[in-house]
C-alpha cells in the first residue's frame, strides 16, 4: 500500500488503489547453450564467475524481477501539472514577440504578432504582423566586400536563434565495430511504432545564407517581415533568424538588398552571405526537415501553442467543469540506425472556459485577503491570451498598482490598454480598474529581443492547466483520461489520419512538393524481443516459497500464500488518530494483523494516541512526546490530504528525529460497503511497506551478479525556493555471495550543475564506504548507476563532469586494490514520445528494441517493463554513456529489467530500475516536503516509500 503523499508535483502515490507500479513488461529467453561473456562465464544458478572466456551463449535461466512505479499510472499519458502544462510531454511557452512601450520602459505585448513562425515560402500574411509588401523598394547587388554588418542580435555568428539551437551530439557508440549493442536473447517479434519514414525525392542540395542586417534589428516580427519582403527577389525560403535557406543558388556568393520597413519607413540594408551547402543528413540537414514538416503542419489549420500545433476544431468540452481539451501533435525528425524518421505522438492540452478575471472575482467573493490568495493561485501558471495568435504566457507576477486604464507608449503616443484593445481588436474591457497580470521573459529570449515585462488584462486571458484541487477531482480526472488515454488501437488509426491529413491537405502537399520531401504513410516496423519472465522468491531457503512473475509481470496475489523474504518484528510501536476516527483504525488494525500473519511477519497491537484534532500544531505535540520512548514505528492518520500537515509530520520525524512513520488518510482505512474485509487489500500493501520502512526485504530475485553496486540518482526542484533542487541518490549494494540487497541513501541540495556534479560523485562514495562498512571491508566490483533527470541537451555536460568526476573519486576511494570499480552510467529516460505496438496492443513486459528506431551515435536500446490496463505503454529510453563492466548488450539489457522488479511499492514491474524509482520518491520527499536533508541516521532504510 503507498503511503497517503500530497499530490502535486512529479511524484506521489495513487491511493484509491494503493499501488505505485507500472508499465509493460518483458518475455522468455531462448537458447540454453551456456551463456559466457568477455569476463564472466554464465552458470545456471543464476550466478556469473569470474573467467577470461570470451563468446557468447544462453540466457536461458537468468531471470529477474521486482518493482514498482511511484505514481503508477495506467498509462504514461496522464494529466502534467496544474499550471498549465499539456497533457504529455507539455510545451514550453514562446513568449515571443515584438510590442509598444509602457509608460513605465517597460513593453507591452501585442499577441497579435506571432514570432513563432519561422518561414517565409507561401506562408500567407495572416501570419505576419507588419505589412512585408512586394511593393517596399528592392534593390539587389552584389557584394564584393568580406566585410559583415554587425549581427541582428545577440546572438552569435553561426549560432540558432529562438530555440532552433542543436544539441551537441554527445556518440556513446563503442568505436570497436566488433562489439553490437543489439541482443539476441528472447522471442523475436515485429512492433509497429509512432514513426514515419522521410526522404528527398532527389539529391537537390539546399544553400544556406548568412542573414545581417544594418543597422541591426531586435525585433522578431520585424526580422521577418523583412526578410518576407525578399521573396518576390529570392523565391521560397526558409528563415530561422539568422540563417535562411533556399532550394535556388543566389546569384552572387554575397548580395545586399536594400528595403524599408513600411510601418516606420525606415531603410535596412540585408546582406545574404553563402555559407554552405546543405545534403545529407547532417544536424542542419535534420533541423531543415523539422523546419519543413512545421511549415506543412501549418496547412492543418492547426494552431500554435508554445511550441506544438493543437487543433481547437477537434476539441472536447467538459462543460461540468468549465474545461476544454484541444487535442494535438508533438513531431521530431531526425537521423535513427537506417533512415531518417518522423516521430509522431498525440497531446492534449487543457484549457480552462474561466478566464484569469473569473478566478479573481472567485478569490474577492471568498473573502480573506483577495489580493494574496488570488497571487498565490495564479504565480506559476500558464494562460492563453483570447485574441490574436493566441499564445501562451507563464505567470511571475500580478501588479496591482497598474491596471487597464494604465498608459504605455507607442510611436504615436501613449495610449491606455483600454484603449489599445478597443481600437486595435475591437474588444470592450469591461473592467478598466482590473489589476495587470506580469510575465517575465526568459533571458534568452530577452536577448532575442523581447521585453523583460510582459503586460496581460485578466479579463482577455484563459487560465490552463488543471488546478490540485482538480486533480483531487475522481470524477474530473476519470473524464480526462477516458479521452485523453488512447488505446494502442485508437492511438495507431489517429496516427494514420494525421499522416493523410499531411499527405491530403494542397497546402501541406505543395510544400512537401517544392522541398523534394517525402513522408511514407505507413509506421515504421522494427523488430523487438521479449525477455523471459523472471521468478519471485519469499523465502531464503526453501525455493517452492517462489512464483512466475507471467507475462504481465505482476504478484500481487502471491502474497496470500507466500512469507515476506524477511521481516522485522514490528513490537513498539504507536498510532496516532484524531478523535473520531478511533473505530475506523481500529479495525484496519484487525486486517493488517491478519494480513501480516499470511506473510509471516510479526506486527503486535499499537499504543493508540487519540488528538482532540488534526491540526498540524497537534500532531507535533503528539509526536514531541512519542519520540521520545524511541518507537520503531508511529502511523498517523489523517483526514485529508493537507500538505502542511505532512510535510510536518515528516520533517519531525525524518529531520529532526529518525524515526519511520506512516501517514494514512481515513479515507483509505474506509471499509467499502461497511464490509471490513474489503480493506485486506490495503492492510497487505500497508504491510509491506511497513516492513521495508523497518528494514525488512519482501521479495528477492536470482542476481547473477555478485560484488555489485546498482545506484539511482534523479533530482526534483525545490517547490519552495526554485533557486535549489535536491539530488537523490540511492544504492542497492550485493556482496560477495549475496543474496538479498542492502541499501544506502542520501540527498544533499544544489544550486547549479557544477554542484550537483560534485555531490554526486561524493555521494557515491558514501555509497562505496557504506558497502565496505556492509561487506567486511570489501569493495565492489562493479559499478551500475542510472542516471535519471537529464535532458538532451545535458548529455555532454553529464559525460564531461559526473562521469569523470565519478571516476576521479573511485580511484581515490579503490586506491588500496588493484584496479577500481568497474563504472557503468546508464541515462535513463521515461520522458519520451516513442509508442511501439504489437498486434494494436500494448508489448508485454520484458520488450526490447536496440534497431531501426535507436540512434546510431548512441549505445541505446528501448525497454517496455511494465504492463498497463488502460491506455498506451510508455517505453523507457536507456542511453549507456560509459560502459567497462565486461558485459555484453544482453546482460545488460537482461539485468536492467530485472531492476525494474524490485520496486517494494508495488508488488510488479516499474518503469524504470527500481533505484530509479527510489531516489525519485527520496528527491520528491526532499524538495517538496522536507525543503532540507534528512537525517544520516535514516540512510540505510526504505523510509521514504
Amino acid at each position: 500500500m503507498a503511503e497517503y503523499r500530497p499530490r502535486g508535483g512529479r511524484g506521489g502515490n495513487n491511493q484509491a488503489r494503493g499501488n505505485v507500479g507500472g508499465e509493460g513488461s518483458f518475455p522468455p529467453l531462448n537458447g540454453n547453450n551456456g551463456h559466457r561473456s568477455s569476463n564472466g562465464t554464465y552458470r545456471n544458478d543464476g550466478q556469473w564467475k569470474q573467467s577470461n572466456g570470451n563468446g557468447g551463449g544462453s540466457n536461458r535461466d537468468w531471470k529477474e524481477s521486482g518493482g514498482g512505479y511511484a505514481n503508477r499510472k495506467d498509462a504514461n499519458e496522464g494529466v502534467r501539472n496544474g499550471n498549465g502544462r499539456q497533457f504529455h510531454n507539455g510545451g514550453r511557452n514562446h513568449n515571443q514577440s515584438g510590442g509598444d512601450r509602457v509608460n513605465n520602459g517597460r513593453q507591452f505585448v501585442d499577441h497579435q504578432r506571432n514570432s513563432n513562425e519561422r518561414y517565409g515560402e507561401d506562408r500567407r500574411q495572416k501570419h505576419h504582423d507588419g505589412n512585408p509588401s512586394s511593393s517596399n523598394p528592392i534593390v539587389e547587388k552584389p557584394v564584393h566586400s568580406t566585410e559583415t554588418p554587425q549581427t541582428s542580435s545577440g546572438v552569435a555568428r553561426g549560432g540558432m536563434r529562438g530555440n532552433r539551437a542543436i544539441a551537441e551530439i554527445v556518440r556513446t557508440r563503442p568505436i570497436d565495430t566488433t562489439i553490437t549493442k543489439q541482443g539476441t536473447s528472447g522471442r523475436q517479434i515485429m512492433l509497429q511504432t509512432n514513426y514515419f519514414r522521410v526522404a528527398r525525392k532527389d539529391d537537390e542540395c539546399i544553400f544556406q545564407y548568412r542573414v545581417d542586417f544594418n543597422p541591426p534589428v531586435e525585433s522578431s516580427r520585424l526580422l521577418r517581415s523583412l526578410v518576407y519582403g525578399l521573396k518576390p527577389t529570392i523565391g521560397g525560403y526558409i528563415f530561422d533568424g539568422t540563417q535562411l535557406f533556399t532550394r535556388h543558388k543566389l546569384r552572387s556568393d554575397e548580395v545586399e538588398i536594400t528595403t524599408k520597413d513600411s510601418t516606420s519607413d525606415q531603410e535596412y540594408i540585408i546582406k545574404l552571405r553563402r555559407v554552405g551547402v546543405i545534403d545529407g543528413t547532417n544536424e542542419t540537414a535534420l533541423m531543415i526537415y523539422n523546419l519543413i514538416n512545421r511549415k506543412a503542419m501549418g496547412g492543418l489549420n492547426l494552431q500554435l501553442i508554445g511550441r506544438n500545433f493543437f487543433d481547437p476544431a477537434a476539441k472536447v468540452t467538459v462543460s461540468q467543469y468549465g474545461i476544454e481539451l484541444y487535442p494535438g501533435y508533438v513531431t521530431s525528425i531526425r537521423q535513427h540506425e537506417n533512415d531518417v524518421l518522423m516521430c509522431a505522438e498525440l497531446t492534449h492540452r487543457v484549457m480552462r472556459t474561466d478566464t484569469c478575471y473569473t478566478l479573481m472575482k472567485q478569490c474577492m467573493n471568498h473573502g480573506g485577503n483577495w489580493k494574496d490568495n488570488f497571487k498565490r493561485m495564479i504565480l506559476g501558471s500558464v494562460v492563453m491570451a483570447t485574441y490574436g495568435s493566441n499564445r501562451t504566457y507563464t505567470i511571475n507576477d500580478v501588479e496591482y498598482s497598474t491596471t487597464a486604464e494604465s498608459s504605455f507608449q507607442t510611436s504615436n503616443g501613449q495610449i491606455s490598454f483600454v484603449q489599445y484593445f478597443r481600437e486595435r481588436y475591437n474588444i470592450i474591457i469591461r473592467d478598466p480598474r482590473q489589476p495587470m497580470l506580469v510575465s517575465r521573459s526568459k533571458s534568452k529570449d530577452i536577448r532575442a529581443g523581447l521585453p523583460e515585462l510582459i503586460y496581460l488584462v485578466p479579463e482577455l486571458v484563459r487560465a490552463t492547466g488543471i488546478t490540485d484541487e482538480m486533480r483531487r477531482n475522481f470524477n474530473l480526472m476519470r473524464t480526462l483520461a477516458d479521452h485523453t488515454r488512447l488505446t494502442p488501437d485508437k492511438r495507431i488509426e489517429r496516427l494514420e489520419v494525421f499522416n493523410r491529413r499531411l499527405q491530403d491537405s494542397k497546402e501541406s502537399t505543395e510544400i512537401f512538393q517544392f522541398w523534394k520531401t517525402e513522408l511514407d504513410r505507413r509506421l515504421v516496423e522494427v523488430p523487438a524481443r521479449v525477455l523471459q519472465p523472471e521468478t519471485i522468491f519469499f523465502h531464503p531457503e526453501q525455493p517452492n516459497y517462489a512464483v512466475a512473475a507471467g507475462e504481465m509481470a505482476e504478484w500481487q496475489m502471491a502474497f496470500r500464500n507466500n512469507p515476506m523474504y524477511h521481516s522485522v518484528a514490528l513490537t513498539k510501536w504507536f498510532a496516532v488518530v484524531p478523535k473520531g476516527s478511533e473505530r475506523l483504525i481500529t479495525d484496519f488494525m484487525q486486517c493488517l494483523r491478519q494480513a501480516a500473519r499470511g506473510m509471516r511477519f510479526q506486527i503486535e497491537d499499537p499504543q493508540l494516541i487519540v488528538i482532540p484534532n488534526d491540526s498540524p500544531a497537534v500532531y507535533i505535540d503528539s509526536l514531541n512526546s512519542i519520540v521520545q520512548r524511541d518507537p520503531q514505528m508511529i502511523m498517523c492518520v489523517v483526514t485529508n490530504d493537507k500538505a502542511d500537515r505532512y510535510a510536518a509530520i515528516k520533517k519531525k520525524c525524518c529531520v529532526d528525529r529518525a524515526v519511520a512513520t506512516q501517514v494514512i488518510k481515513t479515507r483509505t482505512i474506509t471499509p467499502k460497503g461497511g464490509n471490513v474485509r474489503t480493506l485486506m487489500s490495503v492492510a497487505t500493501k500497508v504491510a509491506i511497506q511497513v516492513n521495508c520502512k523497518l528494514g525488512g526485504i519482501p521479495w528477492i530475485l536470482k542476481n547473477p551478479l555478485s560484488s555489485i553496486m546498482v545506484i539511482g540518482f534523479d533530482v526534483c526542484h525545490d517547490t519552495r525556493d526554485k533557486s535549489k533542487s535536491y539530488g537523490a541518490l540511492v544504492a542497492s549494494m550485493y556482496g560477495a555471495g549475496c543474496r538479498h540487497p542492502k541499501y544506502f541513501s542520501t540527498v544533499n541540495h544544489h544550486s547549479n550543475g557544477e554542484e550537483l556534479s560534485n555531490f554526486m560523485a561524493q555521494n557515491i562514495i558514501k555509497a562505496v564506504h557504506s558497502y565496505r562498512a556492509d561487506f567486511g571491508n570489501a569493495l565492489p566490483e562493479r559499478i551500475i548507476v542510472y542516471r535519471d533527470g537529464v535532458g538532451e541537451g545535458q548529455l555532454k555536460y553529464v559525460y564531461d563532469h559526473e562521469v569523470n568526476a565519478i571516476k576521479e573519486k573511485l580511484l581515490l576511494a579503490c586506491k588500496d586494490r588493484r584496479e577500481a570499480a568497474r563504472l557503468t552510467f546508464f541515462v535513463v529516460n521515461k520522458r519520451i514520445n516513442t509508442r511501439l505496438f504489437h498486434q494494436k496492443r500494448n508489448p508485454v513486459p520484458g520488450t526490447i528494441v536496440d534497431d531501426v528506431i535507436t540512434l546510431p551515435e548512441r549505445n541505446d536500446f528501448y525497454l517496455v517493463s511494465q504492463s498497463v490496463r488502460q491506455g498506451t505503454v510508455s517505453p523507457t529510453s536507456y542511453n549507456i554513456l560509459k560502459d567497462e563492466s565486461g558485459l555484453n548488450a544482453d546482460k545488460l539489457q537482461l539485468y536492467t529489467f530485472k531492476q525494474t522488479h524490485m520496486y517494494y511499492n508495488w508488488s510488479g514491474t516499474v518503469g524504470v530500475p527500481a533505484v530509479c524509482q527510489y531516489a525519485h520518491k527520496l528527491a520528491a520527499l526532499a524538495g517538496q516536503h522536507l525543503h532540507q536533508a534528512p537525517n544520516s541516521l535514516l540512510e540505510k532504510k526504505l523510509y521514504y516509500l
